[in-house]
Order: structure tokens, then C-alpha cells, then sequence
């Protein structure tokens, strides 16, 4: 079968829910895919910063084989499996977190953070169910987790959306205190916008959410589903921050690949929950369990995460010479560790496909970012090999 008749049964079976590229993978090696014509792309999109240890690692594949030379991919959470455990565990102690609920997608990480916060304002007289999100977020695409979405055209047609969330202004204190009243029960925010543009957070915004969050007796919940699992050069970005939250969600690149998601609690949150209140048939599964268990081993070694902040620093300094030499094109880099992205003047969709045509993988963000999300273990040669073709891409344009 031809790549192009693949591409063409995909067309006919597949909801229109993407708006796909024409080209089929069949596998992968190392910071490359490889399509069904044998073309080899590099890849800095990594499955939206999904594949964090790129294709066909060593560490991950012996420690997913191993669950399934036992054969046991699932056993419902009527029962423990060993690997959860070990992997509730590591996460938690990675992330300086107390508990776990193990599930399937950021989406419904996002959405049992968002459950598990009307319950808690339900514990107050008078009842609380108010949330609090932030202008250009991105949550995940269930009801819940679309309606604490700060962008528009992510409601549209949709409606009738859940009701009880505000948006305030992305690091404006004030814009977000004006919107806590008695009915507030918590605030949800990306210490990084990922979907919004690659925004980091300051520290001052977030150590004013903490404080207002501690004052009102709020839930703060952080979304690191994109910014978490070393993508920031700390296990989670927050940690960059030094501001801790009551909730954490993560997900993308918490089992290197295999779907996986979790919500983390500490402190007020932890006994939120009681049995019958939340569950993920999938969850923990034993599986994705190993992948996170392989993750979380890596990431734990200080060498891994040195190597992406300096990773990260190299790749925003060879960006930052792009706005130099394209400067009606580029006007600004942002991020941290290897989340980044390249302000445009232009749509980013015509320097992907430029890209894309070049053999490089790359996404956008927002409406005028170009997106770098490669796997971390990313190295310089393949940094300047990218941005060799992205500098090819941009001069095509003038």
C-alpha cells in the first residue's frame, strides 16, 4: 500500500477532527521519524511534547516489555497492580507532592482537578463552586476542561457550557483578585502557556495567586499537563518558581509516550475524595504505569535535567539570532528549558509547511508562534541542523 492511499483511507475513516499532514509514520529512531517512504524527518514537535525520550529508547522499551511479558496490561483499579504503586510513588515524590489519581489524558487530569475543587467548595458554608482561569489557557477539550479554556473559539458551537468560571488577565493580580467573591473556590492556571503562545509565568504573579489562594481559603490548581515531566528543566515548572500548588495535573510526557494522566495532590486537597466521587476504568493501568516509572527514574537523575536547561539555553540563543537576522519576521523568543517558542510577524503555518517540506518538524502556538517541543534528549548538533532549515524557511518568505 502506498503512503498516499493510506493517506486517503485515513481520510475516509477518520473524523474530520485534524487537519492532518500528508505523510504517514511508520516508526522512529532517536530524535527522527521515519514515513512510510522511508523519509526521515527530524522532529522537534515530539508528539506535542509527548515523546520525551524520542524514538525507540532503550529504557522505556525494556521496561514496557517487561509488563508485557507478564501479561498483565490492565486489572481495573478494583485491585492494586504493582507498578501504580511504584509509580504513585516516584511521581509524587518527583513532583513534592502527598497523593495521586492516575487517568488517561491531560484533559481528564484537568477534568478531576476540576471535580475534585467543587467537591472542596462544597465542604464551606455557604457552598463554593466558582473557578478562576486565565485569558488564552488551554485545558483539554472535555466540557469542563473547554469551558476553563480562556479562548473563545475553543466554546464556539459548543454551548451550552458548564457554568461558574471567570477568566482573569495571564499574570494580572489585580485582574484576578477582582474576580474572587464568596461563591470562589479555586484557581486554575499554566505556570506556561503551552496552547497560548510559550508564556511563562513570573514568580510575583504566581506567589500572588498562592497568597490570595491562602487568604480565601482556594484550591490553587496548576495545569503543567504541556510544561511538566522535565520539559522546563525541573521535574515540573513549578518547581522553577519555588511557589507550590494545592493540585497539580500532568500528562503528555508522563509515560513517554503511552497515554497516561495524573492529578497530584498535597495538604488540604489530599482527602478531598472519597471512594465513588472519581474514577478512570484505564487509569494505572500497569502498562502506562511502567512508562512513568521509567520517566520518573529518569528525570530524577540531576545529569538529565542539566542537560535540557542547557539544551534550552542553547536552542533560545540560536533563536534569538533569527529575530537578529529576520527582524521583520521575528520579533521575540519565549520559554523555559526546551518549551519555546519564536514570535512571527507571519502565520506559522507557512514556515511549518516550509519547514515540514525541508524534512523538519515543527507546530505552532497561539496565532503567531512557532512552537519547539523536541524530545529531551535533544543535542546541539540537532538544534543547529533545525534552525538551519528554519532560517531556510524564513529567507524563502522575504
Amino acid at each position: 500500500m502506498s503512503m498516499q492511499t493510506t493517506i486517503q483511507k485515513g481520510k475516509h475513516y477518520l473524523l474530520d477532527t485534524y487537519s492532518q499532514v500528508p505523510v504517514v509514520f511508520k516508526g522512529g529512531e532517536g530524535m527522527y521519524l521515519i514515513d512510510e517512504e522511508d523519509k526521515r524527518y527530524l522532529d522537534f514537535v515530539g508528539g506535542i511534547a509527548v515523546n520525551a525520550l524520542g524514538y525507540h529508547d532503550s529504557g522505556l522499551t525494556t521496561a514496557l516489555q517487561k509488563v508485557l511479558d507478564q501479561g498483565l496490561l490492565h486489572c481495573s483499579n478494583l485491585y492494586f497492580n504493582t507498578e501504580a504503586v511504584t509509580a504513585a510513588e516516584n511521581l509524587c515524590k518527583l513532583a513534592q507532592m502527598d497523593r495521586v489519581f492516575f487517568c488517561n489524558s491531560g484533559a481528564e487530569a484537568n477534568e478531576a482537578a476540576l471535580k475534585l475543587a467543587r467537591k472542596f467548595g462544597h465542604k464551606s458554608s455557604p457552598i463554593r463552586t466558582g473557578i478562576i482561569s486565565m485569558v488564552h489557557s488551554f485545558h483539554g477539550r472535555t466540557y469542563a476542561a473547554i469551558t476553563a479554556t480562556g479562548q473563545e473559539k475553543y466554546h464556539k458551537h459548543f454551548d451550552p457550557l458548564p457554568q461558574g468560571f471567570s477568566y482573569a488577565a495571564f499574570t494580572d493580580l489585580e485582574s484576578v483578585s477582582s474576580l474572587i467573591d464568596e461563591t470562589t473556590c479555586a484557581i486554575i492556571v499554566e505556570p506556561i502557556q503551552g496552547e497560548g503562545g510559550i508564556v511563562p509565568a513570573t514568580k510575583e504573579f504566581l506567589q500572588g495567586l498562592r497568597a490570595l489562594c491562602d487568604q480565601h481559603n482556594l484550591l490553587l490548581i496548576y495545569d503543567e499537563v504541556q510544561c511538566g515531566m522535565g520539559r522546563s528543566g525541573k521535574p515540573f515548572a513549578y518547581q522553577a518558581y519555588e511557589v507550590q500548588p494545592d493540585v497539580l495535573t500532568t500528562a503528555k510526557a508522563l509515560a513517554g509516550g503511552v497515554p497516561a494522566g495524573a492529578m497530584l495532590t498535597v495538604g488540604k486537597a489530599n482527602r478531598v475524595f472519597e471512594p465513588a466521587d472519581h474514577a478512570s476504568t484505564f487509569g494505572g493501568n500497569a502498562l502506562a504505569m511502567a512508562g512513568v516509572n521509567e520517566m520518573t527514574r529518569r528525570l530524577s537523575d540531576p545529569a538529565f535535567l542539566a542537560h535540557v536547561e542547557e539544551m534550552g539555553a542553547y536552542l533560545r540563543t540560536e533563536l534569538e539570532k533569527l529575530v537578529i537576522a529576520f527582524p521583520t519576521l521575528c520579533t521575540s523568543v519565549r520559554g523555559m528549558g526546551l518549551i519555546n517558542g519564536l514570535v512571527l510577524t507571519v502565520s506559522p503555518r507557512t514556515v511549518v509547511d516550509a519547514c515540514f517540506a525541508q524534512g523538519l518538524l515543527v507546530a505552532s502556538a497561539g496565532y503567531d508562534v512557532l512552537r519547539f517541543v523536541p524530545p529531551l534528549v535533544v543535542q546541539k548538533q540537532d538544534i543547529d541542523l533545525a534552525l538551519e532549515i528554519v532560517k531556510k524557511a524564513l529567507a524563502s518568505l522575504l
